[in-house]
């Protein structure tokens, strides 16, 4: 998430209550969770397991709970609950705001696109021209649609992304504050739920169909013309390139890529990145004819045992 205007460190550093290892009039542009950092981002790690890939991220500034040597051109601040602090920032630059209409006054929709009765349509949305929205979607605050998009009933666009972190006491929640970007000449089907990102974007490209039932988790980036069957379920950042095919109920795990043009057969179960150009299928998911000749071989099994007790 990019913040209004840059902001001084100092002031970060005041706002959260945290002690600053670094220059105070340097520049944060924005707060990203570290798989989605840019250079002037603040980024945050509470864990020593986690250390080093905050400190060599790409992020400028780390919100970190020990004071620890960091490179040339970066900065800590050190907070007992980097957690907290960093929920505190999300909450302060990206807060909930209620809405008081069926389709905020602060949204902005396209010539020609139709909003059947029952939409919701919250603040800061911007929808583009010839756009269909059923009935009873909800579109969540800051949500930003291309142009001839459909999305049908009882959809959901933009709710919060899963992500917990586990205490004794119980769960407590990263704060979302990014947003969902979906393409021009996209549909998506009845029943369907696109998580905002944690703090950057999920990204929905130009051309992908949705069939009904289908979950993307957050910060996740589909390509163009990608079709996804009924019942998906995808991770959270995750990236499916263009022209990729999930067909129904086919799960994939989280932070991994699929290639270009892969093809994954249905009921499949992604635990790793897989290469394009080729069709899967399985849990875990293999190349498809791999696959085949593996069912086929476990299919005669039963017949080699009982030739084997017969020789015995």
């Amino acid at each position: 998430m990019n913040f209004p205007e840059p902001l001084a460190l100092g002031l970060i550093a005041q706002l959260t209550g945290a002690d600053l290892v670094g220059d105070t009039e340097w520049l944060v542009t924005g707060m990203n969770e570290i798989h989605r950092v840019r250079p002037g981002d603040l980024t945050f790690v509470d864990h020593p397991k986690y250390y080093q890939k905050a400190l060599s991220s790409a992020a400028t500034f780390i919100l970190i709970n020990q004071k620890v040597d960091c490179s040339e051109g970066k900065a800590l601040l050190i907070h007992d609950d980097p957690f907290a602090a960093w929920v505190s920032l999300a909450r302060r630059f990206r807060p909930f705001v209620p809405s008081a209409a069926a389709i905020s006054p602060s949204a902005i929709i396209g010539e020609g696109t139709i909003i059947q009765p029952g939409a919701f349509i919250g603040n800061n949305v911007t929808i583009g021209e010839n756009c269909i929205i059923h009935a009873n979607v909800s579109i969540y605050d800051h949500t930003i649609i291309g142009d001839e998009v459909i999305i049908h009933s009882n959809t959901v666009i933009g709710a919060d992304a899963y992500y917990f972190q586990r205490k004794p006491e119980g769960y407590r929640k990263l704060e979302s504050c990014g947003r969902v970007i979906i393409g021009n000449r996209v549909e998506i089907g009845a029943l369907c739920a696109i998580d905002r990102g944690v703090s950057c974007d999920t990204i929905i490209g130009d051309g992908t169909k949705f069939d009904n039932h289908v979950q993307v988790g957050h910060d996740t980036r589909i390509g163009r013309n990608c079709l996804i069957g009924a019942h998906c379920a995808i991770a959270g950042v995750t990236v499916i390139e263009d022209d990729v095919i999930l067909w129904g109920r086919v799960s994939v795990n989280k932070d991994l890529v699929i290639g270009k043009g892969a093809v994954l057969l249905a009921h499949s179960g992604v635990s790793k990145s897989l290469e394009g150009g080729k069709t899967y299928f399985g849990v875990p998911a293999i190349e498809a004819r791999a696959k085949w000749r593996e069912i086929a071989a476990l299919r005669r099994l039963p017949d080699i045992i009982s030739n084997l007790e017969d020789l015995a």
